[in-house]
């Protein structure tokens, strides 16, 4: 049996405890000790990346201007890209700043596409794997309503989530792909997926290989730029403000303008750059890759335990990925067979849990869960589904706070879930 160790603490955990339990902060009024298990979703801000935004910020200027205070923001903005590419390690002119993960998943799925149909007009196709980012699916499936038309095709994942070969081969076999997508980490499940070998079965096609990888940094390694040719990260998942994410391309993928304006960024984005943002996110990624062989592993200890307990509290609890499987490691993502999602989320947020479930609620209908129903898991099965996610500010407290709240939660939610049926 996992049991805790508090009292055997090491200094530095004690520390992180401290740190963790400032971070995510309470309302004055507020004594009830808090586990914020929703890092997927969006992680706490660091002090790093708060102190380097505000700094920057006092260089006012429009980075595009050519008086002093434009050339005073020009310089902050230089250098924030400058560590961003050297962190990624691939050339400056690879960045195109944005707004965050969903608008580099848009560029990425919309404008590429439309690039490279304009230089050849047999790609009229685009594969995106079926559990992605909706900012990734969606787009892919509006290429068809455009002028021309591009085709969407959803590549199939097995009960693991992992894209299947046959799949992949079958989608690209004709040639008309021009860009094929897949997630580096599923942000509802956490499955890694194999971009190497996605790499290796588009390139003989002539495809371009996009990777979501907006929930892997700080989790796992990011792919080979000799593998993907674009990339999409966000600011706010890794301790970043929201606002800011990056799209990495390399300088062959042809783009097409989805927007009109100033022309910055290789005409791709147009619009006053904000250094302030780039700033903050070049302190936030540094920490992050800096820690990422340490926390991943302790992330790991903190998310066996986190099965371990909640395994002995309900044994019937079906965890959607197997242990073994390829998985980022930071989430924990379970179906508690008889509760309601609703009320299980309710429930553990009264008790100091935040958490988040893995079904959408859409003008008060429950529906099943797009990235479940590709695994084969359905409307029924995937009631009382929840996801716990983990991050840089997450200890052994937080684990828990969530083992002694589920008992009565999951209690009630099932009894919720049986009235309801």
């Amino acid at each position: 049996m996992v049991t805790t160790h508090d009292a055997e603490a090491p200094r530095d955990q004690q520390a992180r405890d401290q740190q963790a339990r400032d971070q995510q902060g309470r309302e004055p009024q507020e004594t009830q000790e808090r586990a914020y298990l929703d890092h997927a979703a969006t992680t706490v801000l660091r002090p790093a990346a708060r102190e380097a935004f505000l700094e920057a910020s006092a260089a006012w200027g429009n980075p595009s201007s050519v008086h002093a205070a434009g050339r005073r923001a020009r310089a902050v903005l230089d250098e924030a890209l400058e560590r961003i590419a050297g962190l990624l390690g691939v050339p400056r002119s690879w960045l195109i700043m944005t707004s965050g993960g969903t608008e580099a998943d848009n560029l990425a799925l919309r404008a590429a596409p439309l690039g490279v149909l304009a230089k050849d007009p047999t790609r009229t196709a685009v594969a995106v794997a079926a559990t992605d980012h909706p900012a990734v699916v969606a787009t892919a499936r509006s290429l068809a309503a455009g002028r021309p038309p591009i085709q969407a095709r959803e590549l199939p994942v097995d009960a693991a989530g992992i894209l299947t070969a046959d799949g992949i081969a079958e989608a690209l076999a004709d040639g008309r792909v021009g860009v094929v997508s897949a997630a580096l980490v599923n942000n509802e499940t956490g499955a890694l997926q194999d971009l190497a070998a996605l790499a290796a079965a588009a390139r003989p096609h002539g495809t371009l290989v996009h990777t979501d990888a907006v929930q892997g940094v700080g989790h796992v390694a990011l792919p080979s730029f000799d593998d993907v040719d674009l990339m999409s990260l966000s600011g706010h998942k890794i301790g970043a403000p929201v606002g800011v994410g990056v799209l990495v391309a390399r300088p062959t993928v042809p783009f097409a303008a989805t927007s009109t304006g100033g022309g910055q960024q290789r005409g791709v984005r147009s619009g006053t750059l904000d250094a302030a943002q780039a700033a903050a996110y070049a302190a936030a990624l540094e920490e992050t890759l800096a820690e990422r062989d340490r926390r991943a592993v302790e992330v790991r200890a903190l998310a066996t335990r986190l099965r371990e307990g909640i395994a002995a509290i309900a044994p019937d609890a079906r965890f959607t990925l197997p242990p073994d499987s390829p998985q980022s490691g930071h989430i924990v993502h379970m179906v508690l067979p008889g509760a309601d999602s609703d009320a299980l989320l309710f429930l553990l947020d009264e008790r100091g849990v935040d958490s988040s479930a893995g079904s959408a609620c859409s003008a008060g209908v429950v529906q099943a869960s797009p990235v479940l129903e590709a695994m084969g898991i359905g409307l029924e099965e995937s009631r009382g589904a929840l996801r716990l996610s983990l991050g840089w500010t997450s200890t052994q407290r937080d684990v828990d706070i969530l083992l002694a709240a589920l008992p009565e939660a999951l209690e009630r939610a099932r009894a919720v879930g049986a009235l309801r049926r």
